[in-house]
């Protein structure tokens, strides 16, 4: 009779085939991680230049851009005066969406991640709005552009006017939270949230143009300042800790699921007990399509497994 586990030429080719995918996986890993680290990289790198070319426009006092701040903050103030109580709403939309609720939204959610066990997560929430605080005042202080003024304005705010802090704080919130919901939600559930979060940035933008406190030109360069921070910051955790954001974002989709789809979910393990969070998530690495390599630090997507209960 054979011995079945006679180690011949077919073992030994088993073994190359093996180690050939392995191989084939690690490098695989390191494209995905550095095209990741290349895509936020390039983010930072190109609302850097595009600020660069505006703040120069700005202090250089381009002739067409000063016209295009005086024509839209002029006929927006002329309609604010006129209209009291459209005044007072959108007054009203531009606290709600102040630099203080969006750092209040930012410290909740780093918050609820640290207590879940998603420190690095965490850590990247809580540096998106530090970091963001401090550039802004610095950048505030370098150009100290003045406000809009008016004989008889509709409201007020005080500080240099250049970049938006409500833009800033808004695009930079609204980056994050829909990063935080991408992998717990279904496609058409990104969609929306896309959709939300460009109303939102875009409204609290455009209502410290219409309450005359801020240049149009000062909302761009904050929103161009907030990919500046989202893109350097995530590409500095990424270097200091590689995979560790996505093992985090797996760690988030598994403690925040139902506990009854857990339990169903761990009683497919021959242990009857899930897969520590601390390794690939409940189920390990990431199933790809037959023949396709897969990086275990992808965010697993429940959407995309077939395998797994949807929520």
């Amino acid at each position: 009779m054979p011995n079945r586990y006679h180690s011949g030429p077919c073992s030994a080719r088993d073994t190359g085939k093996v180690s050939a995918m392995h191989l084939t996986n690690s490098t695989t890993i390191l494209t995905a991680r550095n095209r990741s680290l290349l895509r936020d990289a390039a983010l930072a790198l190109g609302c850097a230049a595009l600020f660069g070319l505006l703040a120069a426009l700005v202090t250089g006092q381009w002739r067409p851009l000063a016209r295009f701040d005086q024509e839209w903050i002029g006929e927006l103030h002329t309609y604010a005066r006129e209209h009291r109580i459209w005044t007072a709403s959108v007054q009203t939309l531009s606290d709600i969406g102040g630099t203080v609720t969006m750092r209040t939204l930012l410290g909740i959610a780093a918050g609820w991640l640290w207590l879940i066990g998603a420190r690095v997560l965490a850590g990247w929430v809580a540096a998106q709005a530090l970091v963001g605080w401090g550039v802004l005042w610095a950048l505030k202080l370098s150009f100290d552009r003045a406000r809009p003024s008016f004989t008889d304005p509709v409201s007020h705010a005080g500080g240099p006017s250049f970049p938006s802090g409500h833009a800033m704080a808004s695009a930079i919130t609204c980056a994050v939270l829909v990063g935080l919901l991408w992998y717990r939600v279904r496609r058409r559930g990104r969609t929306a949230a896309c959709l939300v979060a460009a109303a939102t940035v875009l409204t609290i933008g455009w209502t410290r143009v219409a309450l005359g406190v801020h240049w149009p030109s000062d909302v761009l360069a904050g929103w161009l300042a907030a990919g500046i921070v989202l893109g350097t910051v995530t590409a500095v955790i990424q270097v200091w800790r590689p995979g560790a954001l996505a093992q985090d974002v797996r760690r988030v989709n598994w403690r925040t699921r139902p506990r009854v789809q857990r339990v169903l979910v761990s009683a497919g393990h021959p242990s009857g007990t899930a897969a520590p969070l601390d390794e690939d998530g409940p189920h390990g690495a990431r199933e790809g399509a037959p023949g396709e390599p897969v990086d275990p630090a992808d965010p697993v997507d429940p959407v995309d497994r077939p395998d797994e209960a949807v929520r």
